[in-house]
């Protein structure tokens, strides 16, 4: 994450802001820009990731923290720590993912669940040391990344699609259980942005040129490098999701992507399945 200039005015804007969020994966990708959007927007930043090694403020709002969400020590030890700094947590953002290209035959059940403890569990057990703290508030915003792939579902990226399914049910539920103590979810689906970390982007190992889908997963795995490299600019995904946090009521659902994408998730719902397959079957299968 990049360090901000810090200037009087920005200092003096984080002070009347008053404010604090975390914000999880957030060395790369979405969750870099979310939580520079919110530094710039005047929150306290607590940022989470595995590739920081401790507390380290960077003078201008922002703190970084070690964090593991497939890991329940370490995100105890988040929490403890980012509490230290502040004893409030007005938003939680969950932005930490990783994503394993690979064929449903051809990608392991280890696999398969290194994905799901990532983008799925992960989030549930920061809710579960997040939300005991909001209840005593009486107030708290937690925005859970999703994916157009918790919508709809594409050729060899089936681990992520099914994590990205899982967040977008779990937080359905979420909500009616926690809005009689005024904590507000959010579901934020973006479409394709350019800028994501290569390490949280794997491939399943048994995919090789012997497998029997080789030639369709070639042809799948450019069209999504395509599409990512033409993707929407996170930056400004970040400002969107910083300026909703400033609303005092947020949206259940935050679409952020391109027209041709929410084109993809509208006739998903509406066309028969065997025509949507044959449309998305013919765009990443050539």
């Amino acid at each position: 994450m990049t360090p901000g200039r810090t200037d009087e005015k920005g200092l003096r804007k984080m002070k009347e802001n008053g404010r604090t969020a975390w914000v999880t994966g957030a060395s790369s990708g979405l969750g870099m820009y979310t939580a520079q959007a919110l530094r710039d927007a005047g929150w306290t930043v607590i940022a989470g990731a595995r590739s920081f090694s401790g507390a380290s403020p960077e003078g201008d709002g922002t703190h970084r923290l070690a964090l593991d969400v497939t890991d329940g020590d370490s995100v105890e030890r988040f929490c403890r720590e980012a509490k230290s700094i502040s004893a409030r947590v007005d938003a939680l953002v969950q932005c930490a993912a990783i994503l394993t290209l690979g064929s449903a035959e051809e990608t392991s059940v280890e696999e398969y669940r290194r994905v799901m403890e990532t983008n799925f569990f992960g989030m549930i057990r920061m809710n579960r040391q997040v939300l005991p703290m909001m209840r005593a508030q009486k107030a708290g915003k937690i925005v859970l990344f999703s994916s157009i792939n918790g919508l709809l579902g594409i050729p060899f990226q089936n681990a992520y699609t099914a994590s990205k399914h899982a967040v977008e049910g779990y937080a359905e539920g979420l909500q009616m259980e926690v809005r009689p103590f005024g904590i507000q979810v959010c579901l934020i689906e973006p479409g394709d942005h350019r800028g994501g970390g290569q390490r949280t982007r794997l491939r399943a190992a048994a995919m090789g040129e012997d497998s029997p889908y080789a030639a369709a997963f070639r042809s799948a795995a450019e069209k999504i490098r395509q599409d990512e490299a033409g993707g929407s600019d996170p930056a400004k995904l970040g400002r969107k999701v910083a300026k909703m946090l400033d609303r005092k009521t947020i949206p259940f659902r935050k679409r952020i992507a391109k027209p041709d994408q929410r084109l993809a998730v509208l006739l998903h719902d509406v066309l028969p399945p065997g025509l949507n397959e044959r449309i998305l079957t013919g765009y990443y299968i050539h």
